[in-house]
C-alpha cells in the first residue's frame, strides 16, 4: 500500500473546483513533483496535505494515519502531522542566529535541551551550515537562507517533506546547486517529497514521478522521461519542454499547409481518425527535427541564434514558423537556405484539441 494516499480529494472555492477528485499515491522515499500553470490547483493540493486547507470531499492518509476526511468529519491540525515545509519565501528570522532558526520548531515542541542541540546540529551538518551556526541568516546568500529553511524542516525529522516553489527566488547557479542538495537529503533521510513547481527542468531533475495538472484536473502522472516522451494530450506536450505545431489539411496524397502543398514526407503518418477528419496538428520537439537536403517538409531558414552548445533555427513552412535545435558541433544551414525537415518523433493531435 502507498505511503501517502489522496483519494478523490476535492476543494472548491465558491463555484470553482480548484482541485477535482484527485487520486494520488506516493511511496515511502519517493519524490513526486506537481507541475502546472498558475491556478491549476497544485499549491491548493499541497496546502490540503499540509492541513492548511480542509477538504470538500475525499480523504488524505499517510501510512496508517488518517489526516483529513470530509466523510468521516475528521481533520488533524498541521502541527500534529509531522511534516517539514519549505516555501518560496525563505521565512528565516533575522533576529535569531542560524542555530536558533533551526532549533525554533523543536523548542515549540518543548523537547529536552540536549535533544534540541543534537537534532539542530545534525540538521546544520547535513545542510553545510555548521560553520555559520552562530551567525545571522541575513549574512547568508539566497541559497544559504534556503538551506536554513531546509535544515529547520529536517530538524523535526519529518515523515513527509512538502516543498512549495522553494527555489524560484534563487539565481540559476544556486537553483541548480540546491536541486542536488535536496535530492541528496531525500536519499540520506528517506522521507517522501511532494514538490510543487512551475519549473519543468526542476521537476524533471528532482522527481521520481511528475503529476501534470490543469484547472484542478490531473492530465498525466508518470516518470519524467515517460511524460516528456509520451505526453497524454496536446496540453502536456506543449507544457513540458519546447514544442512546435504545424496545422495541416490531410489528403491521401499529402499535407496542405497554409502557404504550401506538400507530398507526404517519410516518417510522417497521421492517425486514421485524423485522416478521416481531413486535418490535424503535427507536433514535434525542436530537438527531434532534422534538416535533410532532399525530401522532407520543405522550409526556408529565416533566423538562427547561438545558445551555447545549441543553435536555435527559425524555419518557415508555408505561413507557419517552426523551431529546430541542433548541436553547434555539426555544420548547419544558413539564413535563406531552402531544404527539408524530417520529423524523427512526430506526434499528432486534433486541430481543435485544447492547448
Amino acid at each position: 500500500m502507498a505511503y501517502i494516499q489522496l483519494n478523490q480529494v476535492t476543494k472548491r472555492f465558491g463555484n470553482v473546483s480548484a482541485v477535482d477528485k484527485l487520486d494520488l499515491q506516493i511511496e515511502k522515499g519517493e519524490c513526486v513533483a506537481m507541475l502546472g500553470p498558475s491556478g491549476c490547483g497544485k499549491t491548493t493540493t499541497l496546502r490540503m496535505v499540509a492541513g492548511f486547507e480542509d477538504l470538500d470531499d475525499g480523504d488524505i492518509r499517510v501510512g496508517e494515519r488518517l489526516l483529513s476526511s470530509k466523510r468521516e468529519k475528521f481533520y488533524l491540525p498541521p502541527e500534529q502531522r509531522n511534516f517539514g515545509m519549505v516555501f518560496q519565501a525563505f521565512a528565516v528570522w533575522p533576529h535569531m542566529s542560524v542555530f536558533e532558526n533551526v532549533a525554533f520548531p523543536l523548542r515549540i515542541r518543548k523537547l529536552p535541551a540536549a535533544e534540541i542541540a543534537s537534532r539542530t546540529e545534525e540538521a546544520l551538518k547535513h545542510t553545510n551550515l555548521l560553520a555559520v551556526a552562530s551567525g545571522s541568516p541575513d549574512d547568508l546568500s539566497g541559497g544559504g537562507k534556503q538551506r536554513v529553511a531546509l535544515a529547520r524542516a529536517l530538524a523535526i525529522r519529518p515523515d513527509v517533506m512538502l516543498l512549495d516553489e522553494p527555489l524560484s527566488s534563487l539565481d540559476p547557479h544556486f537553483r541548480e546547486e540546491m536541486r542536488f542538495e535536496i535530492k541528496d537529503l531525500q536519499r540520506r533521510f528517506g522521507f517522501s517529497i511532494l514538490y510543487v513547481t512551475h519549473d519543468q527542468s526542476e521537476a524533471m531533475a528532482l522527481s521520481d514521478r511528475i503529476l501534470v495538472m490543469r484547472a484542478g484536473v490531473v492530465q498525466q502522472i508518470g516518470t519524467p522521461i515517460g511524460v516528456y516522451a509520451n505526453p497524454s494530450n496536446r496540453f502536456v506536450f506543449e507544457f513540458i519542454g519546447l514544442s512546435c505545431f504545424l496545422p495541416a489539411g490531410l489528403t491521401p496524397s499529402g499535407m496542405q499547409i497554409a502557404g504550401a502543398t506538400l507530398p507526404w514526407p517519410g516518417n510522417v503518418e497521421p492517425p486514421a481518425a485524423l485522416m478521416l477528419a481531413g486535418r490535424g496538428l503535427l507536433a514535434a520537439r525542436p530537438t527531434e527535427i532534422d534538416f535533410v537536403s532532399e525530401g522532407g517538409v520543405r522550409c526556408e531558414v529565416v533566423n538562427k541564434s547561438y545558445l551555447g552548445e545549441t543553435i536555435d533555427y527559425r524555419v518557415q513552412v508555408g505561413k507557419t514558423e517552426l523551431r529546430v535545435q541542433k548541436t553547434r558541433r555539426v555544420p548547419g544551414p544558413s539564413i535563406g537556405d531552402h531544404l527539408g525537415l524530417n520529423f524523427t518523433r512526430p506526434h499528432w493531435y486534433p486541430v481543435d484539441e485544447p492547448a
